[in-house]
Order: C-alpha cells, then sequence, then structure tokens
C-alpha cells in the first residue's frame, strides 16, 4: 500500500529544512525535544518547557488531589503551597542564570576572575540553601493539611519515586 503525499507537504518540508525554518514546534528548532520536555523526569517538578513553568500548580494539584483523596478545602490550601513552591523554584532558575553568567564572565577575560567565580558559586549555595527551606516549609505546610491516611499515601509516593521534592 503507498501513501499518499499531498504536494503541497513536501513544498512546505522542502522549504522549511532548505531554508532552515522549521522552527521549535517542529522540533528542529534551538531547543531540541529532549530538551523541551523531559519526560524521564517523574517528578513533582513535572517538567515541562524550560520557562514554561517547572512545577507546575495544574498537574500535580490535579494528581495529588485524585491520589490523595484531598477534600475541596485541603486542595485549596495544596494549590497555594505548590504555588509558594513554585515561586521560590523560579527565583531558584533566575539566580542560577546569573551564577552562570557570573563564571562565565571570570572566564571571558584575559586571566581568570577567582572573586567572580567565588560570587557566583556562593550565588549558587545561597540558592540552594534557599530552596531546601522552601521545600522543607512547604512539606510542614502539607503535613499539617493532609490526616494520617493521606500523610502515608503521600510518604508512600515519595517513597516510590512517583514524587520527589
Amino acid at each position: 500500500m503507498h501513501t499518499y503525499v499531498h504536494p503541497s507537504l513536501i513544498h512546505r518540508w522542502k522549504r522549511a529544512h532548505l531554508e532552515g525554518g522549521c522552527g521549535v514546534h517542529a522540533g528542529c528548532g534551538s531547543v531540541s525535544p529532549a530538551e523541551s520536555f523531559d519526560v524521564s523526569s517523574r517528578s513533582m517538578e513535572f517538567a515541562g518547557p524550560p520557562e514554561g513553568g517547572q512545577f507546575g500548580v495544574r498537574r500535580p494539584l490535579r494528581f495529588l488531589a485524585y491520589k490523595l483523596g484531598l477534600g475541596e478545602d485541603q486542595v485549596t490550601e495544596l494549590a497555594r503551597i505548590l504555588n509558594d513552591l513554585k515561586t521560590e523554584r523560579a527565583q531558584a532558575s533566575v539566580d542560577d542564570r546569573r551564577a552562570l553568567s557570573m563564571f562565565a564572565d571570570a572566564l571571558s577575560n584575559d586571566s581568570f576572575d577567582v572573586s567572580l567565580a567565588g560570587q557566583g558559586a556562593a550565588l549558587r549555595r545561597q540558592e540552594a540553601e534557599r530552596l531546601a527551606e522552601a521545600v522543607t516549609t512547604a512539606l510542614g505546610r502539607i503535613h499539617k493539611l493532609l490526616d494520617p491516611a493521606q500523610r502515608e499515601r503521600l510518604a508512600y509516593l515519595i517513597r516510590t519515586g512517583t514524587l520527589q521534592f
């Protein structure tokens, strides 16, 4: 059986690949599909597009509401907790880019700038500590929110690697 391809599709394909204009949406732009959507990470982050919202509130919230059997009040509060954590992770991402920029600037001069590289490393340490504190705070708030059976189910999801903080 032969498949029929409409001639306009051939023209579009040739134009896109010969002129290099296929774009990211077609999987051949500056970001590869593997970089833009990481399916290997089955974590609480629910990794999505790099700028599109790691730890997006909707999907983890729906998933947790279903798995833990949350009530309406619990879902509302959990949405607040996840949103706060999402904000902290976004700030950590900004700080990480700033630290990388400092590392690059330290390397770009004629001589290596030790102080600038040290500032970048210090920024990374501060970012990691702040993010760890935010995760600990979020876990404490979630603990208060859940009843014992729900806590046990959440602990199981974390132990099995379904969720990662």
